[in-house]
């Protein structure tokens, strides 16, 4: 299975800044080829790229998304017999709409099943983007519009207002992806690399704890009165699972099924926010006390979340249960980010107490 990820953005967003980052810290023992589609730019970079045994197919006759759909999809299918990669990361041209890029993937993944398309981003010089947005319209759009995440480059160099004023912009263009707002120097490739596939959701990451915390209750209760008879259940598993098990599944097997038990999901709703805002201790302490000692908020089951320090030193993680939470220093995250779970959550209270609004 050969991986395909695509890294886009405007002339000078930090493109190739990024595809460095992530060959030194995150793709280290694969086999990667890097095919480049450049307009105008000198073959960009290829130097280090090439020290890094990264091969590398230059096509300079036009952009990725238009003359080149036939070309590119002839080289892809070449890398593959020719090299067998592990990754291929793919930086489109500057000006290039993103959408006909994964077009153009999905086209050759059709006749070449072992491709898998992995990330598609969309990186935006944070100081930029308004400017961007109202000046190339369309192109700049599309690479927003349809990137899974959004990388922001040089947001140190920026004060916080134009930082939200960046991402508030961005979320109206794309309310879906992660937009990472973290300076790249705080941030390793690897979370650099989850928050491309996607592993950002927290909410999920949360119920999934949730989940796991409550199917080894009932695991750790029925092992504990059933001892003997699950461990003979063990030892006939294949056997008893021949069976039609019906109405009568509790005898025949042993199990108690539950069926009228509720994953999480189903049961509790989240709320959750990313944020470039950043707390002082005591405002944090503030909320959450707040959070786990009354219901003004809902009825809390779990909190979590990392959120940069106002001093601008560290990040504070924090994780809340009922009548009590931690708060604690850790590494940064790529932007921000709240989460809340449990029932009947008053959501506009939730924004006004972790002063979001």
């Amino acid at each position: 299975m050969t991986k395909i990820d695509i890294i886009s953005g405007f002339l000078g967003a930090g493109k190739t800044t990024l595809i460095k980052k992530l060959l030194d810290e995150s793709f280290k023992g694969e086999k990667i080829v890097l095919i480049e589609n450049e307009f105008g730019e000198i073959g960009i970079d290829g130097g280090f790229l090439r020290d890094a045994g990264v091969e590398i197919t230059e096509m300079n006759s036009g952009c990725i998304c238009c003359s080149l759909v036939g070309d590119f999809g002839a080289a892809l299918k070449q890398v593959l017999s020719d090299y067998a990669p592990d990754r291929i990361v793919i930086e489109p041209s500057g000006v290039g709409k993103l959408s006909d890029v994964v077009a153009a993937v999905e086209r050759v993944h059709a006749e070449a099943p072992d491709l898998r398309l992995n990330s598609f981003v969309t990186v935006v010089d944070a100081a930029k983007a308004k400017v961007y947005m109202k000046n190339f319209g369309e192109f700049f759009n599309d690479q927003v519009e349809h990137a899974c995440a959004i990388i922001l480059s040089r947001t140190q160099k920026i004060d916080q207002k134009k930082l939200n004023t960046a991402v508030a912009l961005l979320r109206e263009k794309n309310p879906k992806a992660a937009i990472l707002t973290t300076p790249w120097d705080q941030l390793t490739g690897a979370q650099i690399l989850s928050a491309m596939e996607g592993g950002h959701d927290l909410a999920h990451a949360l119920m999934e704890e949730i989940e796991h915390e409550h199917h080894e209750h009932h695991h750790h209760h029925d092992h504990e009165h059933n001892h003997d008879h699950h461990h003979e259940h063990d030892h006939n598993h294949e056997h008893h699972h021949d069976h039609d098990h019906g109405d009568t599944c509790t005898a025949c097997c042993g199990h108690d099924h539950h069926h009228h038990d509720h994953d999480a999901d189903e049961v509790f709703t989240s709320w959750g926010r990313e944020t470039t805002r950043k707390y002082s201790r005591e405002e944090l302490q503030e909320a959450l006390a707040a959070l786990a000692m009354t219901q003004d908020y809902g009825y809390v089951l779990r909190a979590k979340g990392m959120v940069p320090c106002e001093d601008g030193t560290a990040w504070l993680h924090f994780d809340l249960t009922p009548e009590e939470f931690e708060i604690r220093e850790g590494s940064a995250d790529y932007t921000g980010r709240l989460c809340v779970i449990g029932s009947e959550l008053r959501e506009d209270q939730l924004e006004k107490l972790f002063l979001l609004v």
